[in-house]
């Protein structure tokens, strides 16, 4: 696995929002998505407001690759399922970043959409 540097860790972290580009199975990317991204610690993480059943989610399934472009960094990317344990702390980077949002941030702090968190690994 490969970590993002420093540099890069704070430019996405406080980026408002990431533009992502996954990969389909012959490995062309697909139109970017544009979502919220959080950082905790040393990783960055997206979640899907639809859960695993968000259209954009199940595209990261065909090859668990993509592109992001966030704070002015582009990076390729491994899509890598959080573990359970992680949640809690996403969540709280969620509502640290996004709180102004009340009504929406909500959304990204469901049952639901916490099964879908990918941590994204630079390639």
């Amino acid at each position: 696995m490969t970590n993002f540097s420093d540099a890069d860790l704070a430019k996405v972290g406080t980026a408002e929002e990431l533009d992502l580009r996954s990969e389909r199975g012959d490995g062309t990317l697909r139109d970017p998505v544009t979502m919220w991204v959080v950082r905790s610690g040393d990783h960055v993480y997206v979640r899907s407001v639809k859960g695993t059943a968000g259209p954009w989610y199940r595209g990261t399934l065909s090859r668990h690759q993509g592109r992001i472009d966030a704070g002015g960094v582009q990076r390729q990317v491994t899509f890598r399922r959080a573990d359970p344990g992680e949640y809690a702390a996403v969540d709280a980077a969620y509502r640290e970043k996004y709180g102004r949002y009340t009504s929406i941030v909500e959304h990204v702090l469901t049952d639901l959409a916490r099964e879908s968190t990918l941590r994204l690994e630079p390639r």
